[in-house]
């Protein structure tokens, strides 16, 4: 539950959020529209100074403006190189106190006291004072719709578009690095197999979200993270416990939600190039604006890196972009429109340098989309998506095989409907349909290329209760069906809630829910067995989370359990089988510092105990930790501005010693390893601004997947151009 972006109002009562926000005009905020306060609202609230922080960006009151007898606030995304900050009234008294830029930071993080010289990283943006912030951030994901950050239900982790440019982040993947009760496991260099394992679970029971969309691949059932870059995101949301009551299968280990920008103010554009080791080149661009009732964001790029092997290049290619139409207040009509293709080389191990083969990946995705609030109390949302994916593994020349193609196709609807009959009551129901078409064509030396099909058709319902009976506590309880034409239907259940002590800053969170996650389509067809059953998850969760300092300081610790059964496998036998069970438990800590204007601090630690407690699976008897899953994961960064001018930013990650996958025998352990990167920027005008980094500072040595090396030291560096 820490983040650096959401809605703040140091004058305003945190306890009457829910009914307040239904007194505004518009919708107030995440998306950063003009608002008009209510003349209720406005005489609460008249010579309060007001933050409105928008994931990523600040805003600041103008200087020596008057105060007017009507309040407009308008926000603008800090990406957008031409727009403003907030403008707004404020009073003469606290002119000068809040007219003052800042900007989170860094100071050192674990080795090193990094002076900057010769790098150049991210753009310089200002902050509010410390505190202010933090201090009434909203979340989506953990209730489906916002909701207080400090109040939610859930545990839940905010990275805002601001924190992955001052890291100079390119894809989403090393953004989630930093994410406590995560795990991410890259095969070797960029390009190669990226998975994310939350709560110990495997990569397949995390569901991603980009808009509310569901992307994980049709085919293998987990996303694969190698090609979803940072264009255009305005914020991340992850999720930690079971979460299928609200977004269904793949979800019982939690829910990653990617949100793209949205347009507002003066349309600007941004043009980004940098070079460096291995051959490195990346270009992109971004873009956002409203003109008159249309708003537009679009983001693109291109990479192209030889990394360090023979046939190890990568080459990506990616565009995203978000339209709407807007012809009140009430109602947007807008549509999500994503494209990537990349051709990775695959070195295969350190210890067979042979060259294996090239993978094609093609895909993309469109998503129409209407958001409709007909009154203060009622709300719609409506989603219609269509998903297509192409993948062609073409060996070497002189392999045995031909190539391997797959497809699949996926169209989902997705209909939610929030009703708020009461202050203290939000019922949130909805409708969720998915069908999905994957094939597979196998070439073999004898038979020739055989072709297996696999379709799946989804029907669900789900209803959700959010009560507020006193200022400060919420319950949440839903359950939801899930209907499937293989296997029929599913129940789940989800039980939370959280309690605030305005006296202490003391916020106590806990939840118990079920999910389940249904075989993928590969493991139907690669095993070919198409009789595989869901499986399903019991996990429960209790934590707090401390604000001190006013609101500069933010510490939670949080326990969770689970407990997982029809444990999906492979037994060495080409064969796919529900193998037996399993259970996770663990701590998650976190913490965001934050003492003065330009120094930002933040740190993550992860304990886990992951094992197999029945199991059929030869290589994973019971008792067996669960292979690629640590003990230990410590994160720690700090962010610095000088000048006004120059930010730099080091971040460094500790991951302790874990068991790999062998085969047809027991796991065996490899080492822990650590890294250190560090990244600066230095702005020379409002257009203009150079940047560098380097990743791996220490050099070393260490892989996250035996015998797939990472890349050593690294350098990069390029020029920003705003217009």
């Amino acid at each position: 539950m820490i983040a650096a972006a959401g809605i703040t109002d140091p004058g305003y009562n945190r306890k009457n959020f829910f009914a307040k926000r239904r007194m505004r005009a518009g919708r107030c905020a995440l998306r950063g529209k003009q608002v008009r306060l209510s003349e209720l609202e406005e005489t609460c609230m008249r010579n309060r100074p007001v933050w409105f922080c928008l994931p990523g960006s600040a805003r600041i009151p103008r200087v020596g403006e008057r105060v007017s007898q009507s309040r407009t606030f308008r926000a603008a995304f800090c990406h957008n190189p031409r727009s403003t900050f907030l403008e707004k009234p404020v009073s003469a008294r606290r002119r000068n106190q809040h007219a003052r830029r800042a900007r989170s930071p860094i100071r050192f993080a674990a080795l090193f006291f990094f002076v900057p010289i010769l790098c150049f990283g991210q753009e310089v943006s200002p902050t509010p004072p410390p505190g202010e912030a933090e201090a009434e951030q909203v979340v989506v994901s953990a209730t489906r719709f916002d909701i207080p950050l400090d109040q939610s239900p859930a545990s839940v982790s905010v990275i805002g578009s601001e924190d992955m440019e001052q890291k100079q982040i390119e894809r989403v993947s090393d953004a989630l690095r930093e994410v406590p009760g995560l795990s991410v496991v890259q095969t070797g260099t960029a390009g190669q197999l990226t998975s994310v394992f939350m709560r110990g679970l495997r990569s397949e029971h995390t569901q991603v979200l980009l808009d509310g969309i569901p992307i994980n691949q049709g085919l293998q059932g987990a996303f694969n993270f190698a090609d979803l870059t940072t264009d255009d995101i305005d914020r991340i949301e992850v999720v930690r416990g079971p979460q299928s009551t609200l977004y269904g299968p793949r979800a019982p280990a939690g829910v990653i939600q990617i949100f793209t920008k949205q347009g507002t103010g003066t349309p600007g554009v941004l043009f980004a190039a940098e070079g460096g080791s291995y051959d490195s080149f990346r270009e992109w661009s971004q873009s956002d604006g409203k003109i008159e009732q249309f708003d537009y964001s679009v983001g693109a790029s291109r990479l192209d890196t030889d990394n360090a092997r023979p046939n190890n290049n990568y080459r990506n290619t990616s565009a995203i972009t978000d339209v709407g139409w807007s012809p009140g207040e009430q109602l947007r009509i807008g549509s999500l429109f994503t494209y990537s293709v990349s051709d990775t080389g695959n070195p295969n191990t350190i210890f067979d340098p042979r060259p294996i083969d090239h993978f094609l990946t093609e895909r993309w995705l469109i998503g129409p989309h209407i958001d409709w609030k007909p009154t203060d109390w009622w709300e719609q949302k409506f989603i219609f998506s269509y998903d297509h994916e192409r993948q062609i593994n073409d060996p070497n020349e002189d392999g045995f095989v031909g190539a391997t193609r797959a497809l699949f196709e996926r169209t989902q609807v997705d209909y939610q409907n929030d009703l708020r009959p009461t202050s203290w009551l939000t019922l949130t129901s909805g409708f969720f349909y998915s069908r999905l078409n994957a094939g597979q064509e196998r070439p073999f030396v004898l038979f020739g290329p055989t072709f297996v099909s696999d379709h799946t058709e989804e029907v669900a319902g789900f209803l959700q209760g959010t009560l507020m009976p006193i200022d400060n506590l919420i319950f949440v309880a839903g359950g939801r069906f899930d209907h499937f034409n293989q296997f029929g239907g599913i129940w789940t259940y989800r039980f939370a809630s959280s309690y605030k002590v305005d006296r202490t800053n003391t916020t106590l969170h806990s939840s118990v829910a079920t999910g389940f996650s249904p075989p993928s389509s590969q493991d139907k067809i690669f095993g070919n067995n198409f009789g595989l059953k869901p499986e399903h998850d019991l996990g429960w969760d209790i934590g707090v989370e401390q604000r001190l300092w006013e609101n500069r300081v933010t510490v939670e610790l949080t326990y969770f359990h689970n407990d997982l059964s029809n444990v999906i496998g492979f037994n060495g036998l080409f064969q796919t089988l529900n193998l037996g069970a399993a259970e996770t438990q663990g701590l998650e800590a976190e913490l965001r510092a934050q003492p003065i204007a330009d120094l930002l601090f933040t740190a993550s630690y992860t304990y886990l105990e992951a094992e197999k407690t029945s199991s059929a699976d030869i290589s994973q008897p019971q008792g067996a930790r669960l292979p690629r899953r640590p003990r230990n994961e410590v994160y720690v960064s700090a962010s610095y501005l000088w000048w006004k001018k120059l930010r730099t930013t080091i971040e460094a990650k500790f991951v302790n010693a874990r068991e790999e996958l062998n085969f047809g025998g027991p796991n065996f352990d490899i080492e822990d390893y650590s890294f250190v990167n560090f990244a600066a920027e230095y702005e020379i005008n409002a257009h203009l601004s150079l940047f560098g980094r380097i990743n791996n500072l220490t050099d070393e040595q260490y892989s996250e997947v035996f015998g797939f090396p990472a890349l050593g030291r690294a350098a990069y560096g390029g020029v920003k151009v705003r217009f």
